[in-house]
This record gives structure tokens, sequence and C-alpha cells, in this order.
């Protein structure tokens, strides 16, 4: 060592022997980046405000709501609506969308509907023979909209899958009609009237819905006495629009008109063969065009369609919705996915194992895949699922339920018996989404390290900016460090609430900004940051 080594060293330990300690210091939980996140997130890129995650009351909610006993009524209630965690673990999904069927009297007809299964018919307000209003009707659906609303539930729609039977051609309320409306030309104003009144009757009472919904999937001919249901020219869905829009003026309340409820996402800018009730953005919301709609007071500027059909392919799923958002956006209007469930039969064989070898939690991870692609592709302000409740039957599983309703006789027994109700894994994975992502929330830029059909992502920040929410899911059979690069933002806490064949929604919290993120193969992943 030579002298000027020597001065050097003497110099750094009198210096050291003068100096304090070193204070301690907290965890770094800035997302500084070390080069290994394989997610970034760029809250500085903001798209869609989401408005709400809901579900639909079809059919169940009416029988369960007006007969099964306060405690299986509750417990269902809670797992909906409730957005309370409780020791690590979330009571139910806080639903924060409800949409409430307006029957068409089917279930005062009983077996002269000609529905055989009673669970789908549905009750009207009005009666199918007399005509006479009796507000008593649809107790059931009000108990749960009720429930919603006492749980903060924010947004109430209101939808009609068909004309009450006194108002039909042939006094059903399925149609015979083909690829025309089952209304009486001489009942439209009558419909609207019908609506409005409905409407103002719970305004009164103190739930306001936010939306009417006057048709559903037009583009079906329901000619089947299957359940409620009636096909809809694009020229017949103006002409009760502009009834319905002068129905709510009159009456002075700001429900808005929400169109048209399309049966597949590409029926709303394409037609395919089907002119009349296809292309539905250019033809109710092209102003060259007859059937124009979109300057009436009370209709929303929303384009409201279905996941169906148009899900049986990551490939599909991108590129139909992608054109959605495009024809969407081209035409002024926001894109509201206001139905799905696992209907379809058309799903590759590459990415789904089909229905006979698929378990629970491999249903509720395609809806993820669903859901996921309508937010990102689609950019859907709402998305809703179909139906809340229901009884597993024909071997279906959780394809068309939340929650699995079972009567005293058990699955094919009388839904008017009370019984049992068992939350399904669609329930919870919609959670991973629904009770996190709330109305206001934007969605902000996500970007993964090798994306794909099996690993995929979104995140938004709430309207404060002081949290942020990614949600994962990951099809492959490789964990993923979902650790993320969030720029100019400074992290107080992370909790993640991961969902799994073994899991529901079950909460951990991870230590300090830099700490990895867990996703395993077969679970969808909510990752929660508060931010300073």
């Amino acid at each position: 060592m030579n002298i000027k080594q020597i001065l050097l060293l003497v110099s750094a330990i009198a210096t050291g022997c003068n100096k304090a300690p070193a204070p301690t210091i907290a965890p770094d939980t800035r997302t500084v980046s070390n080069g290994e996140e394989k997610v970034v997130i760029d809250i500085t890129k903001k798209y869609q405000t989401i408005e709400s995650f809901a579900a639909s009351d079809c059919w169940y909610a009416n029988y369960i709501g007006n007969s099964w006993s306060d405690s299986e009524r509750e417990g269902i209630a809670k797992l909906l609506f409730s957005k309370r965690v409780e020791n690590g673990q979330p009571e139910g999904i806080g639903l924060s969308g409800w949409r409430f069927n307006l029957g068409g009297g089917t279930a005062q007809q009983g077996a002269a509907s000609d529905i055989e299964d009673i669970s789908r018919r549905a009750e009207a307000f009005i009666d199918p023979v007399t005509g006479s209003i009796d507000w008593t009707k649809q107790a059931g659906q009000q108990y749960f909209l009720n429930k919603a609303k006492s749980y903060g539930c924010e947004q109430f729609v209101m939808f009609s899958n068909t004309p009450p039977v006194n108002f039909t051609r042939n006094g059903k309320g399925y149609s015979g009609m083909g690829a025309y409306s089952n209304l009486k030309d001489e009942h439209y104003d009558d419909f609207a009237e019908y609506m409005a009144s409905v409407l103002q009757h719970f305004n009164n009472n103190g739930t306001r819905f936010d939306y009417i919904s006057p048709v559903n999937e037009p583009q079906h001919n329901w000619n089947e006495p299957g359940q409620e249901g009636t096909a809809w020219q694009n020229s017949e869905i103006k002409k009760l629009t502009v009834e319905l829009d002068k129905a709510i003026k009159d009456k002075g309340l700001n429900t808005k008109i929400l169109l048209a409820e399309s049966a597949a996402w590409n029926d709303v800018y394409e037609a395919d063969g089907d002119p009349g009730r296809k292309n539905v953005i250019s033809n109710l919301f092209n102003s060259a065009s007859s059937n124009y709609v979109g300057n009436l007071e009370h209709v929303a500027p929303v384009i409201a369609g279905h996941s169906y059909w148009t899900d049986g392919t990551w490939q599909s799923l991108v590129s139909t919705r992608t054109k959605v958002d495009q024809s969407a956006k081209a035409a002024g209007l926001k894109a509201w996915q206001t139905e799905w469930s696992m209907l379809g039969d058309g799903y590759s064989e590459n990415e789904f194992p089909g229905f006979d070898k698929a378990s629970y939690m491999d249903i509720a991870l395609y809806m993820s895949k669903v859901i996921n692609c309508d937010l990102v592709y689609a950019n859907v302000s709402s998305w809703s699922y179909w139906t809340a409740l229901s009884a597993e039957r024909w071997g279906h599983k959780n394809r068309f339920l939340l929650i699995k309703v079972t009567p005293a006789g058990g699955d094919y027994g009388d839904i008017r018996q009370s019984g049992t109700h068992t939350a399904t894994k669609t329930l919870w994975v919609l959670g991973n989404y629904s009770l996190f992502i709330r109305p206001g929330y934007k969605r902000v830029d996500l970007q993964i390290q090798g994306s794909s059909k099996d690993l995929f992502g979104s995140a938004f920040i709430s309207p404060d900016g002081k949290k942020i929410v990614a949600v994962y899911t990951n099809l492959s059979t490789q964990q993923f460090d979902a650790k993320a690069l969030i720029k100019d933002t400074e992290i107080a806490d992370i909790k993640a609430y991961t969902t799994s064949a073994s899991q529901d929604m079950a909460e951990r919290t991870i230590a300090g900004g830099q700490s990895p993120i867990t996703v395993n193969p077969g679970s969808v992943v909510t990752v929660v940051y508060n931010l300073k």
C-alpha cells in the first residue's frame, strides 16, 4: 500500500467514527424500475370511464325473492352486492349495476303461456286480461332490487324482453311474427306509456332507473315458446323509441333509453343479409338513416350489445370488439356489453377443454377472457352477466349462473320451494372486476411482456388518482410475476385478491413495491395499489 492509499484509509476511518448511526430506512415503495418488471402501467394514457359491472334478475329472482327463506334470500343478496371485506375475505362481489326484467305477464297466464318451464315465465304489473295495474307483482324481483339499493348498488337498468301479452299479436310472450315485432301496430304508444308509468312508479317510491331498455336481441325471431321474446326491425325500434321518448318526457323523468341489446356484437356494425335488423349503429345513430333516433332527448349515446356467438376464439374476440370500438367511436357512442354467459358451442378446442371436461374454474376463466376483451378492445363502459341466479340443470355447471340455487326438491324441483344457494367460480371471478373497479374509474394503459390469449390483463385508476386496480388472468402453465413499473407514483400499500380452483378472491398483502406479485396458472388475480 502506498502512502496515498494509507492517508485515504485513515481519513475514511476518522470520518466514519465521527458520523452518527445511519437511520433505519423504510422499504422503498416507489415503483422504481429494477429492469425486471414484465408489466408496465401508464396512468397518463386513459381510455373509457367505467359505469358499472352488473347482472340480471331473470328469471329465478322473482320466485326466490317471493318464497324462499329470509336467510337464503339475504345470503344471496350479500354475495351479489356486499362490498365488505372481513378477515381477508370479501363477503360478496359488490355489483355496481342491477338489471330488472320488466316481464310480459306469462307467469299470470300460467300453462296458457305455452312456456313449459315455470321458472322462465315472468310476471307483469299489468293484468293480461283486465289491463289493470297491480304494483304488488314482481315482488320477488322488487325484493332484490331493494337489497341492491340497501347495499349501495349505483346503477339500475329496466329491460323488456317482450311487450305485455295484452299488446301482442298472438296474445303470447313469445312471437309468431318471424323477423317482425309481435307488438300490435295500435299498441306502440300503449307499450311506451306502460314502460314510462312503471318508471314513474318506482321513481316516486325512491328507486330511479337510470336506463330503460325496450327491446332485447331483436335479431332473433323468438318463435319458440321457451321464454319471453320478440324480434324487431330497426324501423320498428325507431317507432317504439319515438313513442317511449315522448312518454318519458311527458312524465318529467330523466331515465335514458338504452338501445338496442343486439344479439351479437357484429350485429351492431354489419348487415350480413339482414339489413332490416342488423347494422344497428348505422340504422339508429346515423342522421342520414330513416331510422335515426340519436337526436331524441332521452336516447342515450350508447350502443348495447351481447357478447354471445363472437367469443369462440381469442382472434374472434379481439377482431370483433375492435370493430365495435371503431364503429361506436365513429358514431360518437359509448359501448356497453349487456349480456353474456357461456351460451355458445363453437369454442376452440385449443382454448377451452369442452363442456364435458371443463371444470367450474375453466368456465370462470373463459368468462374472464371475454370480460378482458370487452374492456380492452371494445372499450365497454359497462359489463353485465346473464343471469345472477339459476338452478344447475342438464349438466351445464356454472355456464349460465353466478349463484347456483337448489330448490328443496333438487335441481329439477319446484323453484318456489325454498332450498339452498352456492357461490360459484363465475361469481368470484366477476368479483375480481366488480368489487374493485368502481363507477368512475378509468381504464389506463397496461402492457404485459409476453401477453397472449393465455396471459392478459387490464388496469384502472380511481377518479381521485389514489388507487390503481389491475386484473390479471393466467391460463398458461407457467407462474407469472405481475410486479409492475408504474411511473411517477408512490405506493402506500399493495393487496392482491386471488380466485383459483382453491381460492375465492383470497386476500394477501404484498410487501414493498419491488416484491413479486405471483399469478399462478389457472387463476385470476386483482392487484390493488393504494397510492400516497
